[in-house]
């Protein structure tokens, strides 16, 4: 079994398994039973990022080399990002308005960067979700860094009743 979204940027699932197996779902897994097919422009569309994902190691070297970038950039800024490895990079700011009034401030700098707050997460880890693919370039990262180099600033200026 595995899903078709996030790393595919597709939707759904499959289950794969020999033919007892799937004839035993067919027939005894009510939920199947009264679910739909997927449509085949989606069908189409995993196919070729299945295939994209095999054939794709310049993409994972490119997206790992950005990762490790920014990793360093951020860390070079002294910004609490979480321990990740993926793609995904959380930058940790605490409170719910200092991550929206961040997002807000990188979305006017040209990024669209998610603001993660309760309770999505607990009180106090609101975060900045930040998301590399290998569509980016080195100069989008370091922009970003350049960004993020102002929050800071930007964060210190609320007033006082929103700071943590």
């Amino acid at each position: 079994m595995a899903t078709l979204g996030k790393a595919l940027g597709c939707a759904g699932a499959f289950v794969a398994g020999p033919a007892s197996l799937i004839e035993g779902l067919t027939q005894f897994a009510r939920p199947y039973i009264y679910t739909t097919a997927m449509p085949p422009a989606l069908a189409a569309a995993s196919l070729v990022a299945v295939q994209l994902a095999q054939s794709g190691h310049g993409r994972r070297e490119k997206l790992a080399a950005l990762i490790t970038r920014f990793r360093q950039g951020a860390s070079e800024l002294g910004l609490a990002l979480s321990s990740s490895t993926t793609a995904i990079q959380p930058l940790l700011l605490g409170d719910a308005k200092a991550a929206t009034d961040a997002a807000s401030m990188l979305e006017w700098r040209g990024f669209l960067v998610s603001a993660i707050r309760p309770p999505t997460v607990p009180a106090g880890s609101a975060r900045l979700r930040i998301t590399l693919s290998a569509a980016h370039e080195e100069a989008h990262v370091d922009r970003l860094l350049e960004a993020l180099a102002t929050l800071p600033q930007v964060l210190a200026h609320r007033p006082a009743d929103v700071r943590r």
